[in-house]
């Protein structure tokens, strides 16, 4: 099992803020597809992926890193500075 967290306008779109998944993804661009076909809501969150970044275990990481003993895996919008 995995924990998937939503944060900003990914979680107003999905309707959660986090949610635990059994997947056989192995890389996060795979649990991306799965996600996606949960629900409309989840490919409306996804339908952009240029506008959204992910964190493995709390580390920044790219979609291609493998999922292989991840316990958390945290969707965001990129951060700005101000």
């Amino acid at each position: 099992m995995i924990d998937v967290m939503y944060f900003a306008w990914l979680r107003e779109r999905i309707g959660a803020p986090k949610e635990e998944i059994e997947t056989s993804a192995d890389t996060v661009a795979e649990l991306v597809e799965e996600l996606k076909a949960r629900s409309e809501a989840h490919a409306l969150a996804f339908s952009d992926m240029s506008a959204v970044r992910v964190a493995v275990d709390q580390e920044l990481t790219e979609m291609d890193a493998p999922l292989a003993n991840v316990r958390e895996v945290a969707f965001f919008p990129p951060m700005t500075g101000g």
